[in-house]
């Protein structure tokens, strides 16, 4: 393992950099992918900012047109790859065998083309901005012969519970097209600061992204230019005067629980960005030290299987216990 740990972990060191673009034809086991995602794979040890900063420029481009980081790569695209500055190959931080084994014990479900794993909070899902290395990195490391191992989707790093990977390129197509036709469910438990009406409410308003120069992603409801977005919200429970719900997105917009909640007045428990800070400053009396978001359920029908896959991540301790502690205290 330790030859693999030194491949997969790297840090930039500048070489020379070719003169002359390369052209890609996109073959069909590639199709479906993130154009980011596919030059993050393809251009090992380019600085992840770099590459963003080319998308950006529009120095990337498909079928001679730009892109965005999200557009997803069709079969027969050209892409043309800029000269980028590539890096060698050094060893780097390797994860500790405590990280190691915390994940091997997370791990739900798994067979030969699918992983779901129960995220631990504070974990960022992939390295870069200053990590070493980030949850995929470490399951390629307790994976070795997983060659294409990928995350299908992501989830904030604060935030705790079912994250899907694939195991092959084909796997990862198929999920994706389930996504996109929404027929893969994600259920979320969550805190709020405020109360909701009893019964179910949708919060369907567009949501638009924005990354600020520090790199720093901010989310915001914008009616003319945002793109549409829903989520639904069940209460669970009325604790005084928060409300422990379970949130649906029918979308999988950035940050889009967080910011329909705050949008309904009842921002989400431990939110920093969209919260409010005498809240926030409040619970941690209750012991909340982290978002109050929690990814407990995933399922979905797959192609390869008669029987559909469901999987549950129970609420971590932690929360359990500020929920028992607010609780003790009669609520806030």
């Amino acid at each position: 393992m330790t030859s693999e740990v030194g491949t997969l972990f790297s840090q930039a060191l500048p070489t020379p950099v070719p003169h002359r673009p390369d052209y890609v034809e996109i073959r069909r086991e590639w199709e479906g992918q993130r154009i980011d995602n596919f030059l993050l794979g393809r251009m090992k040890g380019v600085p992840r900012s770099h590459l963003y900063r080319v998308l950006r420029r529009g120095e990337v481009r498909v079928n001679k047109g730009r892109v965005r980081p999200s557009y997803r790569l069709q079969e027969g695209d050209l892409v043309r790859i800029p000269p980028l500055r590539v890096a060698k190959s050094v060893p780097a931080e390797r994860p500790r065998e405590p990280e190691l084994r915390r994940l091997a014990d997370a791990i739900l479900f798994e067979d030969a083309r699918i992983i779901v794993i129960n995220k631990p909070s504070g974990l960022a899902v992939h390295g870069g901005s200053g990590l070493s290395y980030g949850l995929i990195e470490i399951m390629r490391v307790l994976r070795p012969k997983a060659q294409e191992l990928e995350l299908v989707h992501r989830l904030d790093r604060d935030t705790s519970g079912c994250l899907l990977l694939s195991k092959r390129r084909s796997a990862l197509r198929e999920l994706h097209c389930l996504m996109r036709a929404k027929a893969v469910s994600k259920r979320y438990i969550a805190l709020l600061a405020g109360t909701l009406p009893e019964g179910e409410t949708t919060a369907r308003v567009p949501l638009r992204k924005s990354v600020l120069r520090s790199g720093e992603r901010v989310v915001r409801v914008d009616q003319a230019e945002g793109k549409p977005a829903e989520t639904l919200f069940r209460p669970l429970r009325k604790i005084g005067t928060l409300t422990l719900v379970e949130a649906e997105p029918v979308t999988g917009r950035t940050h889009q629980i967080r910011v329909h909640a705050a949008y309904l007045g009842a921002p989400v428990a431990g939110d920093e960005k969209y919260g409010r800070d005498e809240v926030n400053r409040r619970l941690r009396s209750a012991g909340l030290k982290r978002l109050f978001l929690h990814a407990s359920a995933l399922s979905f029908q797959p192609g390869h299987s008669d029987h559909p896959v469901r999987v549950a991540a129970p609420l971590p301790a932690e929360l359990e216990r500020v929920i028992s502690n607010l609780d003790r205290a009669r609520a806030l």
